[in-house]
């Protein structure tokens, strides 16, 4: 059962959610620095963290689920619409990047939600999973979003990715920091997440992968056709998207 959208709200609100929202958001940015031009969108509750791109993306787009709810943005928030995680009210490859935040350990179906990011994605999109680490003590404490729902492993989330036809290109870990109140000062927690990158790398409270949808033009889940795969560490080229295709010099 998912968490009530107000939940998640409040706790956003809170000194451990300001210092959750730090933490995570320093790590993503780095990602991806450059979305001029380039279509974002968020799912679960990525709304705190879409801001790092909203200036900059072309458009920046968040879906929140039908069974957490919806707030309705400000003047000024991300563009908010409410509905079936499993039924994207999206065409197909319309997104260069797609960021997961509150959205993977809380579905019904993992199979079903990553074969609908895989279909709304452009060519050499890429997906932003941000998700709680079964390693981590914030899965252990339910008073966090991040205590909810199924945490995964980095194997886990490896599988997961491969069948949906999604290559992982980047790894990262966040929330070194314990879950408790003394911890999440700003300076300690900046604290913890510099120590704990080096002392104990595997044991962040969350793990945050980057991977790249195939261009091979074959449907999600299906083992029929076989794909060739290629390193891709390091490839950083902007996804054609539709608005994009006409400007650009077709691939083979």
């Amino acid at each position: 059962m998912r968490r009530d959208v107000l939940e998640l709200d409040r706790f956003y609100r809170t000194r451990q959610g300001r210092a959750a929202h730090h933490m995570i958001a320093r790590r993503l940015q780095p990602i991806w620095t450059d979305v001029r031009g380039l279509d974002v969108l968020g799912i679960g509750f990525a709304n705190p963290y879409l801001d790092v791109w909203q200036g900059s993306a072309r458009r920046c787009v968040s879906l929140m689920p039908a069974a957490q709810g919806a707030i309705v943005p400000g003047p000024d928030g991300v563009p908010t619409a409410l509905g079936d995680e499993m039924h994207l009210p999206f065409q197909e490859a319309l997104f260069d990047r797609v960021l997961l935040v509150h959205a993977l350990e809380e579905t019904e179906s993992l199979p079903a939600l990553l074969r609908e990011v895989w279909r709304v994605m452009a060519p050499e999109g890429r997906l932003m999973i941000v998700s709680p680490s079964r390693a981590g003590i914030w899965a252990l404490v339910d008073s966090t979003p991040f205590g909810h729902g199924r945490p995964f492993s980095r194997g886990q989330l490896s599988r997961l990715l491969d069948d949906a036809l999604l290559v992982p290109t980047a790894w990262s870990r966040a929330l070194y920091a314990p879950p408790w109140g003394w911890s999440t000062h700003r300076r300690i927690a900046n604290l913890w997440e510099e120590v704990g990158e080096y002392a104990w790398p595997a044991l962040g409270g969350l793990i945050m992968v980057e991977a790249v949808k195939h261009n091979a033009a074959v449907t999600p889940g299906l083992r029929t056709a076989r794909v060739s795969r290629r390193a891709l560490e390091g490839q950083r080229r902007p996804a054609l998207s539709p608005g994009r295709v006409s400007s650009r010099t077709p691939r083979d």
